[in-house]
Parts: structure tokens; sequence; C-alpha cells
């Protein structure tokens, strides 16, 4: 019995300190989980193995070194066991009971340890998916960072691109307008100036025509008036024509001129229209050159000039003056020229001092010294201004007659003359301001130009 008693004890003793040593046992540290470690149960199935030895050694006779002796004690030994094999049958259930125990024990700790390694593993990929997640959102702070910065530098750099590129289109589109502009400018002024280079060849054609025809149509004119004349006065012989007019010698015509023709500057400010005309000619006479302010506007133009007048006191003036003036007869002189030795004629206020029907000859002869082209210039008082004969005319004893332009028209065309132009000179509203009234009232103005418009003109033609 106390031999029983004793093994119940020390199988009680053995669960404790298997508890015990089960409870200090160091906990073994799982591979994988650093932060984790589980209990080892190597230590409790050790304890159950010896426990289950002790268990199953109840009832069983220790062996004894052979002999009699031994073999009595071996004997009464065993009859002793199984006399009390009832008594320790209940202890052996117990102890088989609590081997089962501890084997359930050992299997639900089992099972406990591998649940606790899959919530570790549970765990530890938990914390590894957030220490992912954590790193994965630093990063993403990080990369919108970055990002912002890059965007915000990328639409700076598109805003620097897209404002140079703006300006280098502005410029471009500049330069291309400009250049447009200029191209068109030279296109519109190539055209003008091709145009009008087209205009003035046309004009000079038509000109070189009808002065072609006109010389055709004076030449069989003259040609049949020659018939007739010559049909008509065969055998007669031409009356002499009458004397040009000379000033009165009793007094001095130059101081008459001075005071109501004007001062040789007033006449020379007028005569500037003639410059244009007469540029570009070789050989100018002016017939009854005067005081000479057309031969010096010739000189101020660089246009060689000479003179021609039958008063020694003009003549001397002018040659005071250093230019190139003869004292002769007008008609005289223009007949004693070679035929087609000048290129322009001038000639100012002379006609109406001649005798009507040598103002024809003065025109033939100019016209005979003329080359082709050549231009001869009359200006005359004008008698279609009605002022004319209310204030200078006949101021001047020596003026014979006014020669209207219509006849003087005739005359150029009569001597060869094509190309023929009338222009008013010296508009008697610019000295007469009664008269410059009159074109401020509309019905009076037409009157006014027709009747009161340039105080003399001028008849401009050219040799045909």
């Amino acid at each position: 019995m106390m031999t029983l008693r004793m093994d119940s004890d020390q199988i009680a003793a053995v669960v404790d300190e298997i508890r015990r040593k089960v409870r200090a046992r160091y906990q073994k540290q799982v591979d994988g989980l650093p932060d984790f470690c589980l209990p080892s149960l190597s230590p409790l199935g050790q304890a159950r193995d010896a426990a289950e030895g002790k268990a199953a050694s109840i009832g069983i006779v220790n062996p004894r070194p052979p002999g009699p002796i031994s073999s009595l004690i071996q004997g009464i030994k065993k009859l002793v066991s199984r006399s009390l094999a009832w008594h320790v049958r209940e202890q052996v259930e117990f102890n088989r009971a609590v081997i089962r125990y501890m084997d359930q024990t050992l299997a639900a700790l089992d099972e406990h340890n591998r649940n606790l390694l899959l919530l570790a593993q549970m765990e530890q990929q938990h914390r590894e998916a957030a220490a992912q997640f954590e790193a994965w959102q630093h990063w993403r702070a990080g990369w919108e960072e970055k990002l912002a910065k890059t965007e915000v530098q990328f639409l700076r750099t598109v805003a620097e691109l897209q404002g140079a590129f703006q300006h280098r289109v502005s410029l471009l589109e500049s330069n291309f307008r400009e250049h447009l502009q200029a191209q068109h400018a030279d296109y519109l002024g190539a055209l003008d100036r091709t145009t009008l280079a087209i205009q003035k060849q046309l004009f000079d054609d038509l000109g070189r025509l009808r002065m072609e025809q006109e010389r055709q149509i004076h030449t069989e004119l003259r040609l049949i008036r020659q018939r007739v004349v010559s049909a008509s006065s065969a055998g007669t012989m031409a009356p002499a024509l009458p004397p040009v007019a000379r000033p009165p010698a009793a007094f001095d015509y130059a101081r008459f001129a001075e005071r109501f023709r004007g001062s040789p500057e007033y006449v020379a400010a007028g005569q500037r229209f003639y410059l244009p005309h007469f540029q570009g000619r070789r050989q100018v006479l002016d017939l009854g050159c005067g005081r000479g302010e057309f031969l010096e506007l010739m000189r101020e133009g660089g246009i060689p000039a000479r003179g021609v007048d039958s008063d020694a006191d003009s003549v001397s003036l002018c040659r005071q003056k250093g230019l190139d003036v003869v004292e002769a007869d007008l008609f005289a002189y223009l007949a004693a020229l070679d035929e087609e030795s000048l290129d322009g004629v001038f000639s100012a206020q002379v006609v109406e001092h001649l005798p009507p029907e040598r103002v024809p000859e003065l025109v033939a002869l100019a016209a005979r010294t003329l080359e082709r082209g050549g231009l001869l210039a009359i200006e005359t008082p004008n008698p279609d201004c009605l002022a004319i004969f209310a204030t200078n005319f006949y101021l001047d004893p020596t003026h014979v007659r006014p020669a209207p332009s219509a006849q003087l028209h005739f005359y150029f065309e009569e001597s060869g003359f094509g190309g023929i132009e009338v222009h008013p000179l010296a508009p008697a509203a610019d000295l007469f301001p009664e008269i410059a009234a009159l074109a401020s009232i509309d019905s009076l103005a037409a009157f006014q130009k027709k009747f009161f418009g340039g105080l003399d003109y001028v008849i401009l033609g050219r040799k045909l």
C-alpha cells in the first residue's frame, strides 16, 4: 500500500514538475518571426513519456539476480502483486486517464501553438502590409510632391515656350507683314511707274501720230491754198506790208513800261510758268525781249537763249545784264536765220503791237526757223477778258489791236504747228477785288469766269 501511494505521489509530483517546467521553460523563437516566440512542448512530451513509463511499471516485479533466495523473493513479490491487483486497478485507470489527459493537453497545446503561429504570421503579414502601405504612403507623398513640382516646372516651361513661340510668331508675322507691305509698295510703285511709262509712251505715240496727221493735213491744205493763190493772183504784185509800230519818241517808253506793265521782278515771277516748257531746249530765241526778264529766267534754268529787239535802249539794258541780245527788226532777223536752226521761240507782249496782217507772217517765219518738234510760245493780252479793255490795253499807245486766241490758233495751224494749247495768265480777280466779288455770287460765277478770266494768255504750239 505504501508503495502504491508513493507511486501516486510521484506521479502528482511529476505532473507538477511538468507544469512548473512548462511554465518556466524558455520560449522558443519562431523562424521568420523575430518578434514572436512559442513555448516549446518538448519538455512536456518528455515528462509525459516518463509518467507513462512509471504508470506502465505498476504491478511489475523488478528482476533480481538468479538464485534460490532471489527466486523465493521474486515469487513472494509476484504473489503480493497479484493479491493487490484489485486494489491498484483504479490507480492504474487513474494513471491512464492522466496520461490521456496529458496527451490531449499536448495536442491542444500543439494546436494552440499552430494557431498562435498562424496568427503571428498573419500579424507579421499585416505588419509587413502596413509597413508597405506606410512606405507606399510615404512614396506616394514624395511622388505627389515631385509630381506637383514637375507639373509646375512643366507648366512654367510650357508657358515660357508658349511665350517665346508667341513672341517668335509675332516677330515672324510682323516681319512678314512688313516684307509683304514693302513688296506691295514696291509692286504699286512699279505698277505706277509702268502705268505712267505706258501712258507717257501712249501719249507720245498719240501726239506723234496727231502731229503726223496734222502735218499731212497742213501740207495738203498749203498746197491747195498755194495753187488757189497762184491761180487768182497771177501777174499781180503783193502789196507791201506796213512796218511794225514803234514807240513814239515823245516819251520814255522804258519808264512807261515800268509803270504800267510792272517791275522786272513782277514780270519775271509771272514768266516762271514757261520754265518747264522750255526745259531741255538748246537754241531759244526771245522775239521782242524788252528788259530781258525771259532771258534771265532761261539763264537761271541753264537754257541757252538769245534775244532780239528793235529798241536800242532795251538792247543796251539787256547787254548791261550780260545777256545775248541783238538790235534788229524782228521780221528781218527771222528771215535771215537758217531754216530749222532753233528749237524754241518765245514772244511776250509783241503781237498786239503789230499790224494784224503781219501777225501770220511772224508765226510763219518762226515756224520756218524751228526744227521739227520745236516750241513756239506767244503771250499777249486776252481780249476775252473785258477787264483788259478797261485797264491796260489802251494805256499803251503802241497797241494796234488785240489778237484773239482763236485767231492765233488758226495762224498756228496754218503755219504747221500741232499740239496747240491756250493757257490764261494773270487772273483779273487777283488785281480787282470787284471782279473777285462776282465769283461769290452763284449766278455770276460763270459770267466772271468767261468774261473776266486771265488778263493775258499764252498759246503754245509744236512744229509738226
